[in-house]
């Protein structure tokens, strides 16, 4: 083991194939794809502000010393503290970006953190983006290296996003790749997160996030500050995935850390996410809009058969939602809200959508079945087949082979912009500055400098109080 302030390291680790894959070029496209994604996590984030979540996670910034780093809603914190903060926020609607077949979020954690170094080391648009694209590589393959045996107890967007945002971190603090090995390796020592947070109601899940950013902020600073950390951090004897039950063997992990320098960056294959539910539940929702396009009107149901993977049944086979929490991972109620209303928004999951009595009937005719050919696709696609039972006997049949949002099915640009400009709405907050904020975040690829990007922070009232003694060019 190096001493302290130096770079020994392994002639060969499993971190040491991650780090050298982060190194490869990263292109005026990969920094636009990053660019919208830092779009939507700011909706995201400021939306869940607004949330009794976010105001509760309110009262416990206002414990927090104040500082010059823009935390989302106050007037600034210590950046360790503003990575927390945000990286509470962007998943509280349920709106947050997502990497299917690695089942990690990993906006809600790399964004907060890299945002709080880009603002104190006053770095540049490109190396901001540059950082998004290399914490979004590192967090989505360690998520596939985990793999499904990981995701059965643990959080992975909080256990594999306190290395993305090391990573990402380590990226704006301009470290030598030895350091990264070891940002890497402190990362480890405080990766956490177990699935317990969604069998009880609570603030858990948020927490975790936050508290990924903020810890990967604090292992990439204590890398840069010469602390070193145990290199075999993943495959080790008493490393990561085996103390998580998660190791896979050594060609699994060759296959999913090393990569040669033409690969493409995986920052392209996250899923958007247009509306406020679970994630496993949105191929039902195509379906039943799809059903309504169709005419279909509740009153015609008879019977509504979705057969859908084992996965989506196990978080979201929620046939009497009784809070907002369950709405959001309800199955058979995102299916008949969005077949009685065309659309699946906030008011979905509020108390009196939970207790109208149309879509509260249609629910109890709502049957849900884990189908063959869906649970085949998964997790490559997240899939839904929905058959319609009308009066009169007849039946209509709807599929969503992948989720809108997804690789294979994406929301073109002008939907992206409608869902921030909609999230920004909800918000409160005025539509002329939110689009120039949006407009803002697109023009960032090929900019030197980030100051008119904060300048439209500031114009939408996200920096209140930070003008005084702060540095954001």
């Amino acid at each position: 083991m190096a001493s302290a302030g130096g770079d020994l390291q392994p002639a060969s680790s499993w971190s040491t194939w991650l780090v050298d894959s982060l190194q490869r070029p990263i292109t005026e496209a990969d920094r636009a794809r990053a660019a919208w994604h830092l779009m939507d996590w700011l909706a995201c984030a400021h939306l869940g502000r607004t949330s009794e979540a976010g105001q509760t996670l309110a009262r416990w910034a206002t414990c927090q010393p104040a500082g010059p780093i823009w935390a989302c809603g106050t007037a600034g914190l210590q950046a360790g503290d503003a990575a927390r903060l945000n990286g509470s926020l962007g998943s509280v609607h349920e709106l947050d970006d997502v990497h299917r077949d690695a089942v990690v979020h990993p906006g809600d954690t790399v964004i907060p953190a890299a945002l709080a170094v880009a603002q104190r080391e006053g770095r540049g648009a490109d190396e901001l983006l540059d950082a998004l694209v290399v914490g979004y590589e590192a967090g989505i393959r360690l998520g596939l290296l985990a793999g499904t045996a990981h995701y059965q107890h643990w959080y992975s967007t909080a256990t594999t996003g306190v290395f993305a945002s090391a990573m990402a971190c380590s990226r704006l603090l301009r470290l030598s790749p030895p350091r990264w090995l070891h940002a890497m390796a402190l990362a480890g020592m405080q990766a956490g997160g177990v699935w317990q947070c969604r069998m009880e109601p609570g603030l858990a899940k948020q927490v975790a996030t936050g508290h990924s950013a903020q810890a990967g902020l604090a292992a990439a600073d204590l890398a840069a500050a010469g602390v070193t950390g145990p290199l075999a951090i993943l495959e080790g004897a008493h490393g990561w995935l085996r103390a998580t039950g998660s190791l896979p063997p050594a060609d699994a992990a060759q296959r999913y850390l090393q990569a040669v320098p033409a690969t493409p960056w995986r920052i392209h294959e996250v899923s958007f996410k247009p509306w406020p539910a679970c994630r496993h539940v949105h191929p039902a929702i195509g379906c039943a809009l799809q059903a309504r396009a169709a005419g279909i009107q509740p009153a015609q149901v008879l019977r509504l058969e979705l057969a859908t993977y084992a996965v989506a049944l196990s978080f979201a086979d929620q046939p009497a939602p009784a809070t907002s929490h369950e709405a959001r991972f309800s199955l058979q109620h995102a299916l008949a809200w969005a077949l009685c209303h065309a659309d699946f928004w906030l008011d979905a999951s509020e108390p009196a959508a939970l207790s109208d009595p149309v879509c509260a009937a249609l629910r109890t005719r709502v049957q849900v079945d884990c189908g063959a050919t869906q649970q085949a696709r998964y997790p490559q696609r997240f899939s839904a087949r929905l058959v319609v039972h009308l009066q009169g006997g007849t039946t209509q049949v709807f599929e969503e082979d992948s989720a809108w949002g997804d690789p294979e099915h994406p929301m073109p640009p002008a939907s992206l912009q409608d869902k921030a400009r909609r999230m920004f709405a909800s918000a409160g907050l005025p539509s002329d500055p939110a689009q120039a904020l949006v407009t803002a975040c697109l023009a960032l690829p090929g900019q030197a400098s980030l100051a008119h990007w904060w300048s439209c922070l500031r114009a939408l009232g996200l920096v209140a109080g930070q003008a005084q003694n702060t540095s954001i060019d």
